[in-house]
């Protein structure tokens, strides 16, 4: 019987949990619970189910985002989370045929791209994603580490209910100007904050600390947690940081200083942060900090490819037409066309023509580079462009990329 691909009801609701739980076997949860915890959270007509008869064999959840691009303009983005395929109906073409579902459903919302964070790294690229934002871990040995910045405005500590009325509106004023970030979801803040705890995840226990600017205004925080380890009778505390947002370079530092200046601290340990950290810049020792290497974390799919182009800011002015190669499902996708892309005075425009293209690009090269964090030319490398006129990819490269990569720090 072929699968029949459709929305959830929510009386399905705990049977769609264990179909995912299936798959990620070693997150354990209650599907009751879960179901019930998310009833009201999640939006079940984004909630979609491959079924085999009347057994859940897939699952695919997608949620609306605002997605910042090079310059500060936000377009709205499909956030995939919740993928899964039951081990007993892998490799019968369950996945391909939920992504073509959902690009489809994405593509009359209006989205301009859909974007997640992939589990695996082989499996997006055959769907038109592509790794446009990385990440790294950062460790700070705060008895080495002295900031060499003077101490800005306040700190303060609050806890979880008083920074549920602050922290959301701070973070979306920090998301608004950094490329490559998205919006996050309302619920998300009480699992963060510690004021919720879902089936499966232990409820987040840590300290919350607030900066505000000399004039009092609030310009950043940092969330926390600590891992207590005493070797013979010395403090060597693991202090974890779970999240650092600022509005401003000086608020962000002031905060890593506070946080430097800890006592009983040997160890600051930091995920999901910029590859290129300025606190080293800052610091009288760079090696008190130490990054690891890049990892990809947010993949891009495009999905409307004049607006991406046309709302994005560029650093350096040119033109190009270009090709989009972008199959579904053995079918033209959205953002398959030639465009040409014009920019001037950094603002770009991108229009369909009937002009010949100067480069083709497969979507996933186009969705790696769009944001500048990744090079069109490392993109292309194994294949993802045929180039028509001699210099179009490096013309192509040179636009798009940006001088400060794009970093998002949100997990879904």
């Amino acid at each position: 019987m072929p699968l029949t691909i459709r929305t959830v009801r929510p009386d399905e609701l705990p049977a769609w949990f264990e179909a995912f739980g299936s798959a990620f076997y070693f997150w354990l949860f209650d599907p009751n619970a879960l179901a019930a915890a998310r009833r009201d959270a999640f939006e079940i007509e984004r909630m979609v189910g491959a079924y085999d008869g009347d057994t859940i064999v897939g699952t695919f959840r997608t949620f609306a985002s605002q997605l910042t691009l090079p310059g500060g303009a936000r377009v709205p983005v499909s956030s995939v989370s919740g993928v899964s395929v039951r081990p007993t109906h892998r490799r019968r073409g369950t996945l391909r045929r939920l992504i073509a579902d959902d690009v489809e459903r994405a593509t009359a919302r209006g989205d301009a791209a859909s974007v997640l964070i992939s589990a695996e790294w082989p499996i997006y690229g055959r769907f038109g994603f592509g790794p446009a934002t990385w990440q790294t871990s950062w460790t700070l040995r705060p008895r080495a580490a002295r900031p060499e910045v003077e101490p800005v405005g306040s700190i303060e500590f609050v806890d979880g209910l008083a920074a549920r009325k602050l922290i959301p509106e701070l973070y979306d004023r920090y998301a608004a100007g950094q490329p490559g970030e998205l919006s996050r979801p309302d619920y998300r803040w009480d699992e963060a904050l510690g004021l919720v705890e879902i089936s499966g995840r232990p409820r987040w226990r840590g300290s919350i600390a607030l900066h505000r600017d000399e004039s009092g205004a609030l310009d950043g925080y940092a969330r926390y947690h600590g891992d207590e380890v005493w070797e013979d009778m010395v403090a060597d505390n693991v202090l974890i940081l779970d999240e650092l947002h600022a509005l401003t370079e000086e608020a962000e530092l002031d905060l890593w200083r506070f946080l430097a200046q800890m006592d009983l601290t040997a160890t600051i340990r930091a995920d999901t942060r910029r590859v290129h950290e300025p606190l080293r810049w800052y610091l009288a020792d760079g090696r008190a900090a130490r990054g690891g290497g890049a990892l990809d974390f947010l993949w891009l799919r495009p999905l409307d490819v004049p607006r991406l182009l046309g709302e994005r800011r560029y650093e350096r002015d040119g033109s190009l037409v270009v090709a989009v190669a972008d199959v579904v499902d053995g079918k033209p996708g959205p953002g398959a066309g030639t465009y040409r892309l014009e920019v001037s005075d950094g603002t770009g425009n991108c229009r369909r023509t009937d002009e010949a293209p100067e480069l083709t690009l497969e979507v996933r090269a186009l969705g790696a580079s769009l944001l500048g964090g990744t090079r069109l030319a490392d993109a292309c490398r194994a294949g993802g462009a045929i180039t028509h006129r001699a210099g179009a990819l490096e013309r192509a490269d040179a636009l798009l990329r940006t001088a400060d990569p794009p970093w998002c720090s949100t997990w879904f």
